[in-house]
């Protein structure tokens, strides 16, 4: 009989890709993907520490595995990535129900762990890695569209940003080698999928050489030592291959697929990387540059390797390469000795750059890093939850904003699915990741008037926008690609 796995997924997008590489190596023991924990013989909970919520989130969810172990006896429970790493002493000892605890980079021994647990006993492995990258491990894609994909370039952080648990949960950088992530993209294409998201604590520190043996790329160099075939010109096998160097070769490899990336650390970005960007087409136009903070004194604080003046000069060099380049954030409220003068640089600066979206969050001490060892978490709660408000009142005004600038101009669209609020509305994003709606209508009224197999996801597609709102766009389809007639 099959083994069956759920694998439930928290926090970030490279936990996201983690669990389909778990989901491959478990698959090679015989276990298979299902919908829900109801159905499954193991479950695992892929888990996110970089906030007390998301924490809170996975315990609370481990206290409702009990209900299902008391319907399923055989039921197994793991928990992996971060919170496993950091909590491992603590997920075996209190919460009974959880079987196994795995780090981010043990996930081959994932079949050895599960023969013990099968015998009776807990077991663990958090050991952390200098060299694993999983580069030869075709993911298994869970839950996708079959449109869009995450491929993973590197591992772990080296930054040590003040805050951050990252690198004491995800190890040291590393990267992999180019040709397997060319490969990659190379497969995902033939699959039919349309476009791919490069993923990666800090993507701009990405760096492999061939003569850097395994603990550069991940699993060595190729034995003919070569880089992938492709047109433009190619660094030597000896020569290091940065960031920028990668997304071209991407670009090159794949020119029919959309090419995303995430995320980038301000003080790393390079204008090499804009420069590609701004001239390959089937790079998206979209940066995620987080800068937690307006005020250099907080970012001093938090370790961050710049100042206020140096990301806007960042900003300034993106707006001047890449005019319609939509940019998003991440910013910390109430970090600790943020003053009200801080605070209100930070507001500054959003009025300044005019993000298109934030990710904004209250200030939540995390074990182990520096300022917790160091900083008094001394602002008060009610405090930070009304700079937070002020600060997510600025982004909806100035997302609004950005949004009603794109009504009336001629988008490229990839229709991804069905919209989750009206089955008669498709929706996809334009390459400056904005969702886009459209309704199903088109499809009835005139494609199939014309002979051609109605609109669905992986098509590109040219729509005016006709209505923006802060958190999407609305238009009317004016042209569809890569439609093909009817066959009888």
């Amino acid at each position: 009989m099959p083994k069956k796995v759920y694998i439930e997924s928290y926090g970030c997008q490279m936990n996201v890709s983690d669990s389909e590489v778990v989901a491959s190596i478990l698959a090679k023991d015989g276990y298979t993907p299902v919908k829900s924990a109801e159905e499954a013989d193991l479950v695992l909970l892929n888990t996110c520490s970089i906030r007390e919520k998301a924490e809170y989130t996975v315990l609370q969810r481990i206290n409702e595995m009990n209900n299902l172990k008391a319907r399923n006896k055989d039921l197994k429970v793991g928990v992996l990535g971060c919170m496993a790493e950091r909590m491992r002493e603590d997920l075996l000892e209190k919460k009974k129900v959880v079987d196994l605890v795995v780090g981010p980079d043990a996930y081959r021994t994932l079949p050895e762990l599960l023969e013990k647990v099968g015998t009776g006993q807990k077991a663990v492995n958090v050991l952390l890695s200098r060299e694993e990258t999983y580069a030869e491990i075709e993911p298994v894609r869970l839950d996708t569209n079959g449109v869009t994909a995450f491929v993973t370039i590197m591992r772990g952080c080296d930054n040590m940003c003040a805050f951050c648990v990252v690198p004491f949960t995800r190890g040291r950088e590393r990267s992999r080698d180019p040709q397997s992530i060319v490969d990659e993209c190379r497969k995902l294409v033939e699959q039919g999928y349309r476009e791919v998201t490069l993923l990666g604590q800090n993507v701009d520190s990405y760096k492999w050489r061939a003569d850097a043996g395994p603990q550069a790329a991940g699993l060595g160099p190729r034995a003919d030592g070569a880089l992938p075939a492709a047109r433009g010109p190619q660094p030597e096998a000896s020569s290091p291959v940065d960031f920028a160097d990668l997304l071209e070769m991407v670009a090159l490899a794949v020119p029919g697929m959309r090419i995303r990336y995430s995320t980038s650390h301000p003080k790393d970005m390079t204008d090499k990387v804009l420069a590609v960007m701004a001239r390959y087409d089937n790079i998206c136009k979209y940066i995620h540059l987080p800068v937690q903070s307006g005020s250099s004194d907080v970012l001093k604080r938090m370790n961050r390797g710049y100042t206020r003046e140096w990301y806007l000069e960042r900003i300034a060099s993106i707006r001047r390469q890449m005019p319609d380049c939509a940019l998003s954030t991440d910013i910390i409220a109430g970090y600790c000795g943020e003053t009200e003068e801080d605070h209100r640089q930070t507001l500054s600066l959003m009025e300044a750059v005019g993000f298109d979206m934030a990710f904004m969050f209250k200030y939540s001490e995390r074990p182990k890093t520096l300022a917790a060892r160091k900083y008094p978490d001394d602002v008060p709660d009610e405090v930070k939850g009304r700079r937070l408000q002020e600060i997510i009142d600025l982004q909806k005004r100035k997302s609004a904003e950005r949004m009603a600038g794109y009504v009336g101009q001629v988008h490229q669209v990839l229709i991804e699915g069905v919209s989750k609020r009206s089955a008669e509305h498709l929706y996809g994003r334009n390459t400056q990741n904005a969702v886009v709606i459209v309704p199903r209508q088109f499809e009835g009224r005139r494609l199939k008037a014309e002979g051609c197999r109605s609109l669905q996801p992986g098509d590109f597609v040219k729509v005016r926008i006709t209505r923006a709102t802060a958190g999407s766009l609305q238009g009317e389809v004016l042209e569809v690609k890569d439609l093909q007639p009817v066959t009888a």
